[in-house]
C-alpha cells in the first residue's frame, strides 16, 4: 500500500464516527494536514496523473498523456518540468490564488521540478483574460511592492525551498522586433480573436489594444524559453496556455501539457468567482478565528468545491462525508466547521484550528454573547455620528463597501440583538436606517428595548460599546 492509502485507511475510520467531536475533529485534521507534506513519489504514473486530474477542470490533450509524459520522464531519471506564472497585480492574497499553488505542491511531492515565473513584463501590458475592460499595466514600483508580501502570504500551502524562480523580462525584454515580426506571421490573427472576452469588447464598442492582442504571444514565449513539460492556469487561462503549445510547436519543441484549475466561486454564494473588489473572499493573512467563521459562513452547497479545493482529501473521502450528510447521519454544519478548520489548519496550525473552532462554537451556541470574550467592538461615543454602513465597512470591516452593507439590510441581515436580563431581543434593521447615524438608530431601538447591544452583519457580530 501506498503512503497515501495508509492515510486514507486511517482517515475512513474517522470519517465515520462521529464528526460533531472535537476530539474525533482533532485527529482527522491531523491525519488529512499531514498530507500537505507527504512525499508521493511512491504512485505510478497513472495514479499521479489521476491525482491531478481530479482537481483540475482540464488536462490537455489528455489524462492519459500526462501519465505518458510522467513515465517517459521517469525513464529518463528525470520529473516533469512544471510551469506557473504570477503577474504580481495585488499585494493581498486570497484564498482563490491558493488553488495552483496546492496543485503545484502535489507535483512537487509527485518528484516533480516547479518554476515559478514572475510576470515582471507581462505585467507592464496586464492579462486582459475575464476582463470587459482594460486591464491598468503596472509600473516596476507597483511589482515590487505587491511581490514583497506574496510569497509569506501563500508559504503555507507550498514549498518555495523547492522551486526555481524566473523573471520573464529576462527572455522577453530582449526580443527584437524583427523576431516579433517572424513569429507573428505564423499566428493566424482569427487565433488570437477566438476569446470569447475580446470578441465581447469589440461587439460592445470597446477598446481592444495592441498589447492585450500580445498578450498570449508574451506568455507563451515563457513556455518556449523553458521547454515546459506542463503549464498550469485558471480555466479563464485556456487559450493563454493554448497558445505556449502552438509556439513551442514553432519552435520546433515537444508541446507542453495544459492544465486548468477551476475559478473558486466567491463566499457569498451569488455564483461571482472570488475577488477582493466583491468583498467575497478569504484573505491568507486574516486572523484565524476571521478565516473560520467565513468559510462558516458560506452557502452549504460550496462546501464540495472547497473540499476540492483546499484540502488534501480523496475524492471518495468527500464523497463519503456528503452520503452521511444526505442520510442524516452528519450535520452540515459539523462538516462545514471540519472544512473551516482544515483551512485553518493550513495557515496557522492544529492548535490554531481548535482554538478558532471553540471560539465559534461559544459565540454561536452560548445564550449570552457577553459570555464571548473575543467580540469586536465599536466605540458609540466615538463612531456614533457615522452611519451604520460606514461603521460596518469602515470601522469593523464586516461589509467591502456601503452599497454591500445596505444589500444585508436588503435581506434582513441586518441586525440589533439586544440583550437583558429576560433574553435577546433581535431588531431587524431595513435599509433605510443603513444609512443614519449609528447613534440615532441605536437610541430608537434602545427606547423601545432596554439593553446591551450588539450589532450583527450576517453571521458578523460586534459590541457597541458605550451604549
Amino acid at each position: 500500500m501506498t503512503r497515501l492509502g495508509e492515510s486514507v485507511a486511517r482517515a475512513s475510520t474517522l470519517l465515520s464516527a462521529d464528526l460533531s467531536a472535537d476530539s474525533t475533529v482533532e485527529e482527522l485534521l491531523k491525519e488529512t494536514g499531514a498530507r500537505r507534506y507527504l512525499d508521493l513519489t511512491d504512485l505510478p504514473a497513472k495514479e499521479q496523473a489521476a491525482l491531478i486530474a481530479a482537481r483540475t477542470v482540464e488536462v490537455l490533450p489528455g489524462v492519459d498523456q500526462l501519465a505518458e509524459r510522467i513515465e517517459e520522464r521517469k525513464a529518463a531519471g528525470k520529473g516533469l518540468h512544471i510551469k506557473l506564472g504570477i503577474d504580481p497585480t495585488a499585494t493581498d492574497v486570497h484564498l482563490g490564488h491558493a488553488v495552483p499553488l496546492i496543485i503545484l505542491s502535489r507535483f512537487q511531492r509527485l518528484g516533480h521540478d516547479v518554476t515559478l515565473i514572475i510576470g515582471d513584463f507581462t505585467a507592464k501590458i496586464g492579462d486582459p483574460s475575464g476582463r470587459s475592460t482594460e486591464r491598468p499595466p503596472l509600473t516596476d514600483e507597483d511589482i515590487a511592492k505587491n511581490l514583497a508580501t506574496y510569497r509569506d502570504q501563500v508559504r503555507p500551502f507550498f514549498d518555495f525551498e523547492k522551486v526555481s524562480f524566473r523573471q520573464n523580462s529576462e527572455w522577453l525584454a530582449p526580443y527584437t522586433f524583427p523576431e516579433l515580426l517572424s513569429l507573428l506571421s505564423k499566428v493566424p490573427a482569427s487565433q488570437l480573436l477566438q476569446r470569447d472576452d475580446f470578441r465581447t469588447r469589440l461587439a460592445d464598442g470597446s477598446g481592444l489594444t495592441m498589447t492585450e492582442m500580445l498578450y498570449p504571444i508574451a506568455q507563451g514565449l515563457d513556455s518556449v524559453a523553458l521547454a515546459c513539460d506542463v503549464e498550469l492556469g485558471g480555466a479563464d487561462q485556456l487559450l493563454n496556455l493554448q497558445m505556449g503549445r502552438k509556439l513551442m510547436e514553432l519552435k520546433g519543441q515537444q508541446p507542453q501539457l495544459v492544465v486548468t484549475m477551476p475559478l473558486i466561486e466567491g463566499t457569498d454564494g451569488t455564483g461571482a468567482k472570488m475577488s477582493k473588489s466583491k468583498g467575497n473572499y478569504v484573505g491568507l493573512n486574516a486572523p484565524a478565528e476571521d478565516v473560520f467563521g467565513k468559510i462558516m459562513s458560506v452557502p452549504d452547497r460550496l462546501m464540495e468545491p472547497y473540499l476540492k479545493a483546499w484540502t488534501e482529501w480523496t475524492d471518495e473521502e468527500i464523497a463519503q462525508v456528503l452520503a452521511r450528510i444526505e442520510a442524516k447521519s452528519l450535520h452540515p454544519m459539523d462538516l462545514k466547521k471540519i472544512l473551516a478548520g482544515e483551512v485553518v489548519t493550513a495557515l496557522y496550525g492544529i492548535e490554531a484550528a481548535m482554538a478558532a473552532r471553540a471560539g465559534f462554537v461559544a459565540q454561536f451556541s452560548k445564550k449570552s454573547f457577553a459570555d464571548v470574550s473575543t467580540l469586536p467592538s465599536v466605540d458609540l461615543a466615538e463612531h456614533g455620528t457615522e452611519t451604520v454602513a460606514t461603521v460596518l465597512t469602515k470601522v469593523l470591516e464586516f461589509t467591502a463597501s456601503a452599497s454591500a452593507a445596505r444589500r444585508l439590510a436588503k435581506q434582513n441581515a441586518l441586525r440589533l440583538v439586544i440583550e437583558a436580563e429576560s433574553g435577546q431581543e433581535t431588531v431587524v434593521l431595513a435599509e433605510a436606517e443603513a444609512i443614519r447615524p449609528l447613534a440615532e438608530v441605536l437610541a430608537e431601538k434602545l427606547a423601545a428595548t432596554p439593553g446591551t447591544p450588539y450589532l450583527k452583519a450576517g453571521r458578523k457580530l460586534a459590541q457597541i460599546q458605550g451604549a
